[in-house]
């Protein structure tokens, strides 16, 4: 059902795919937009290792939600900021992309407990990450990826 990558030399473990999934901050979620057209969109998300699923968090309808409405199935693409060796310009990037099916969570302690792990990748100001909550849980949405299939790759650029 998935594609094998073409240069398995370059394909990053399942390992190296979660830890990525884990440490950066934000990605690009993409959806079937209108008329068959892709549509992705930066997004922030959490990883939550107990159940592998990603989380993101967003208001109430738009586009995004329109989109979802007609098709649960989504990517999301993640990719570090890379190295190089000292005196080259050459970035040595690890990029993942998660396959799966996107749902719409309005429950309310689901939002506050996925917005706080969410926070804390920002920030570690208790107060201010429960002000936030406080305020704006009520109109907050969760979507949670549920993977089907995830795989990673290190490239060279050039």
């Amino acid at each position: 059902m998935f594609r094998d990558l073409t240069r398995q030399n370059r394909a990053a473990t399942h390992e190296e795919c979660i830890r990525l999934l884990e440490s950066e901050k934000r990605g690009v979620l993409s959806v079937q937009g209108d008329d068959g057209y892709p549509y992705g969109m930066p997004m922030n998300h959490w990883y939550d290792a107990d159940t592998g699923c990603l989380w993101f968090h967003c208001g109430h309808g738009g586009h995004r939600e329109d989109a979802l409405a007609r098709c649960d199935k989504v990517s999301y693409c993640v990719y570090d900021q890379g190295w190089a060796h000292p005196g080259e310009w050459v970035k040595h990037v690890t990029s993942v992309i998660v396959f799966g099916r996107m749902e719409i969570v309005d429950d309310h302690d689901e939002v506050v407990r996925v917005a706080t792990a969410l926070s804390h990748k920002f920030t570690d100001d208790e107060s201010y990450i429960a002000r936030e909550i406080k305020a704006f849980a009520h109109e907050t949405r969760l979507l949670k990826l549920t993977p089907e299939h995830i795989c990673g790759k290190h490239v060279t650029e050039s």
